[in-house]
């Protein structure tokens, strides 16, 4: 059985209009990769989740609309409760 060698480069690249990337090897890359097909992963830049046209109401809201609905507070508190003793055993 032969062993399997994965090559994996890094390298930087800006989206161009059309939300379009190109891609160049460096020269130093295998030559004869030419006409195969490899594996492209994208990590896209870190963004913060509200906009800052986003007011403090519009995240709460949204926060608020996430939570599930009709628990009371003596629900929540049971719910609670179970945790903590099934933690405590």
């Amino acid at each position: 059985m032969n062993p399997i060698v994965q090559s994996a480069l890094r390298i930087e690249a800006k989206v161009l209009p059309g939300h379009k990337i190109e891609i160049e090897l460096p020269p130093d890359a295998r030559s004869n990769a030419i006409g195969e097909t490899i594996d492209i992963i994208l990590l896209l830049p870190n963004r913060s989740v509200s906009s800052q046209n986003e007011s403090i109401q519009d995240i709460l809201s949204e926060i608020h609309a996430q939570r599930p609905e009709n628990r009371s507070v003596e629900e929540i508190d049971r719910d609670f409760q179970l945790e903590r003793e099934a933690w405590s055993s």
